[in-house]
């Protein structure tokens, strides 16, 4: 955080992983576009039972965050990380969005979210989406004007080839119920050969609550650098969320040159179009076969296909819209 008075200060709630990385990455962005920029982060919250306790938590968590930041560092304009970040506000700002409640609070989840953040998206100075089909729930009449900025995706190192790459099969499984690990486990289970290997990162098997079996290792939490350092290891990364949003580790599989064999999930997901596009047998609710595709008969230049497409989410294509389509509109007179 800049001492005093940054253009911009970032409000994230860092009780996810995603979100902080998120933060961090968009921070470099308005920098790299010339903008001062601070983070402030709420840091650890409170873990309770329910989405719309969760969601109250971390949206007091990040209003306290905010009004903190505004009485010590005055910045010209706040960017709140996430529709829930933004939902106790204490003064308006932009809103960086992956999805709103309308769409992953369904029912009793989000009775009270959804009302919110339809005050508040109509409220903002401008509304940042990560995918262009972000704000799809709203009424075409209601929708706000948005600008997409997606996360940044850069590759994270020299892309290995076919050879060097000694993981079969990668997964990320934080969230176990969310990225339905036990379904994973299974198909892998049905159609795993012997010496292949599938690694399993985001949380630990005694956590998982799994018994030990041939040809799965639980790598456990990582930190960003481990995990892409294993991404430009495997030769496929698996993922079977019930919904995504945006979907980060996808994209960041597809920059490091990893086959992408995902479910059609709902939700934005940006990396699915890009997975159909470039094999679409690897795309299905049938993982199983899947996986054998991408290790058995995978197609040629698949890495180098996904570099060209995922392109589109580095920092400077991200930095360029930031310069030329948020700042003038969240700092009146800016120039870089």
């Amino acid at each position: 955080m800049p001492e005093r008075n940054p253009d911009i200060v970032i409000v994230s709630v860092t009780s996810t992983t995603g979100w902080g990385n998120a933060a961090r990455r968009l921070a470099a962005s308005f920098t790299a576009a010339g903008a001062r920029v601070g983070i402030a982060e709420t840091g650890p919250v409170p873990t309770v039972r329910t989405f719309m306790a969760t969601d109250f938590v971390q949206a007091l968590a990040a209003r306290r965050t905010a009004a903190a930041a505004l009485a010590v560092h005055r910045p010209r304009a706040l960017v709140y990380c996430s529709i829930t970040a933004a939902l106790l506000w204490p003064a308006p700002g932009a809103i960086w969005l992956d999805a709103i409640a309308a769409e992953n609070r369904p029912g009793r989840h989000g009775v009270w979210q959804r009302r919110v953040e339809l005050r508040r998206i109509a409220a903002a100075p401008l509304v940042m989406t990560m995918a262009t089909d972000s704000l799809a729930p709203i009424a075409p009449r209601d929708r706000p004007a948005s600008v997409v900025v997606p996360v940044v995706i850069d590759r994270s190192g020299a892309v290995e080839t076919e050879l060097a790459r000694d993981i079969d099969v990668l997964a990320y499984t934080g969230d176990p119920v969310k990225r339905r690990l036990e379904f994973i486990l299974a198909s892998w289970r049905s159609v795993r050969r012997n010496g292949e290997r599938l690694v399993v990162t985001g949380i630990d098997r005694e956590a998982a609550g799994v018994e030990p079996e041939d040809g799965v290792l639980f790598a456990g939490r990582l930190g960003p650098s481990e995990f892409r350092a294993l991404l430009r290891r495997a030769r496929v990364f698996v993922t079977a969320p019930r919904r995504e949003d945006f979907g980060i580790t996808a994209l960041e599989a597809l920059a490091d040159g990893a086959m992408l064999v995902t479910t059609p999930a709902p939700g934005p997901y940006p990396a699915l179009p890009l997975a159909r596009q470039l094999d679409p047998r690897l795309v299905s609710d049938d993982i199983a076969s899947a996986l054998r595709h991408a290790l058995d008969d995978p197609l040629r230049g698949y890495a180098e296909r996904a570099d060209e497409l995922v392109r589109q989410f580095g920092i400077a294509p991200v930095s360029a819209t930031l310069r030329d389509h948020v700042l003038p509109r969240l700092l009146p007179g800016w120039e870089a």
